[in-house]
């Protein structure tokens, strides 16, 4: 079988580099939503207790994944680095480390998670059993961590070597698997194999995912950088942890401030009955799609400008980022008229409450306006990542997405009055606001790595 190809991203035009990393990333994202679709689906023809509790277990298990998405980036940023620099000894060794962490991290994750998990799930649930079926589901899914997060940080190392069609390929793959292992696991074969119900669900995805972590390491390992790569690299060292650790951190801690940001939002639309949480529910799940070919290109720019920064090609970072603006301008554009246009029936085929499409609708076409400060912001956020600069990325987060959001839907639904609608303009005035702030400070960062080469973004 022949080598995957590496591509140096230090080289030929940034548009081709783009395409190649935002295209393959952007489909990966979209079978890894179809797989989420898919447990709803078959958890729903359980009972809607089951369906409850796939949802409540998930909620509580994407806090660890938080973990996977900081090993991601960091391992993007650091090997990208090391490769632009022309020092491989230096990426293999920083690759070990990297899968080393994320197992050793699992690990930890799943015995804190032995406890955090149930009381986080009885936090925000009542007595019943759709309580007990998210606990158990939670429980199988430890076993899943190591996957989950090897999957992460080796997809990480292959996006600095500029190939992200490997994890494309995994999530297509794993999306098909669990179509068949869905129904197999919960039904069984009559006759032949007893089903095992609910738990089945669980299982599914633990199966598919330690196939999608063992053929990344494959990957990695089939990589002709990564070769020389020897047993005794992946003896974790405590350099390399704190080295990674530094990156990784910082990523993890804005996805949590995200996840919780959900939470302060749900709160808030709490007072106006269940209806507009359901419209909420809905009408952001329909802009995620949407938003996916935005999140391969800003994705895709961690990687490229990683590289450059190694190589010291300041103007090709500056290069990558503007580019990665012009496509997300063109994206957003496109994205906010059929929001507008088409929201409400999109919306009309997950629910036929007037009341519930009100509310979506009204989400939908104040947040249309903001998609392209939502780009921005995650275009600073893979820059600030492959500057090795992190740590500014939480502080923007916790603006944005902690005090930001409660203070403005505070000032427009609790002072002012408004209905569903004072939270979204709530949210949006956090994101503009947000995306000044974050503009100052990529700028002040941009001064202090380029030195005399900085010039205004």
């Amino acid at each position: 079988m022949a080598v995957p190809s590496e591509i140096d991203l230090t080289r030929g035009p940034i548009s081709t580099h783009f395409r190649t990393l935002a295209i393959p990333a952007a489909i990966g994202m979209l079978f890894n939503t179809l797989y989420n679709v898919v447990d709803m689906f078959f958890a729903g023809l359980l009972s809607t207790s089951a369906q409850a509790g796939l949802a409540l277990g998930f909620q509580a298990f994407f806090l660890a994944i938080a973990v996977g998405v900081g090993l991601g980036a960091a391992m993007s940023a650091l090997v990208g680095n090391a490769l632009g620099a022309g020092d491989r000894r230096k990426a293999r060794r920083l690759a070990a480390q990297g899968m080393s962490y994320g197992f050793i991290a699992a690990c930890v994750l799943a015995l804190a998670g032995l406890w955090y998990g149930p009381a986080l799930i009885q936090l925000v649930s009542e007595p019943g059993p759709y309580r007990d079926a998210g606990i158990r589901y939670f429980h199988l899914l430890l076993f899943a961590l190591p996957g989950f997060l090897l999957a992460f940080g080796c997809n990480g190392i292959l996006q600095a070597h500029g190939d992200a069609v490997s994890m494309q390929r995994a999530l297509m793959v794993a999306f098909f698997a669990n179509i068949v292992l869905n129904p197999l696991l919960i039904y069984g074969i009559p006759g032949l194999i007893p089903g095992i119900g609910f738990d089945g669900l669980a299982v599914s995805t633990v199966i598919s995912q330690t196939g999608v972590m063992l053929f990344m390491i494959r990957q990695v390992l089939r990589r002709r950088r990564m070769r020389r790569m020897r047993a005794r690299n992946f003896i974790l060292r405590l350099q390399a942890c704190a080295e990674i650790s530094v990156q990784v951190l910082p990523t993890a801690t804005s996805f949590i401030v995200m996840l919780l940001s959900g939470f302060v939002m749900q709160f808030a639309l709490k007072i106006f009955g269940e209806h507009a949480i359901a419209g909420f529910g809905v009408a952001i799940r329909l802009e995620q799609i949407l938003l996916l070919p935005v999140l391969g290109v800003t994705g895709a720019l961690l990687p490229i400008a990683s590289q450059n920064f190694g190589a010291r090609d300041y103007d090709r970072v500056r290069e990558a980022l503007f580019y990665c603006w012009k496509v997300g301008f063109v994206m957003t554009a496109i994205a906010a008229p059929i929001l507008w246009i088409f929201g409400r029936p999109l919306l009309g085929l997950f629910s036929d409450d007037p009341e519930v499409l009100r509310v979506g609708v009204s989400y939908l076409r104040v947040d249309s306006l903001i998609l392209p400060f939502y780009m921005m912001l995650f275009s600073i956020n893979s820059l600030l990542q492959a500057l090795k600069r992190p740590i500014w990325t939480v502080w923007i987060s916790l603006y944005r997405q902690g005090f930001g959001v409660a203070f403005f839907v505070w000032i427009f639904v609790g002072l002012l009055g408004f209905n569903e609608i004072g939270v979204w303009f709530g949210t949006a005035s956090a994101v503009v606001t947000g995306w000044v702030i974050a503009l100052l400070m990529t700028a002040h960062v941009v001064r202090k790595e380029f030195g005399a080469q900085a010039r205004v973004l």
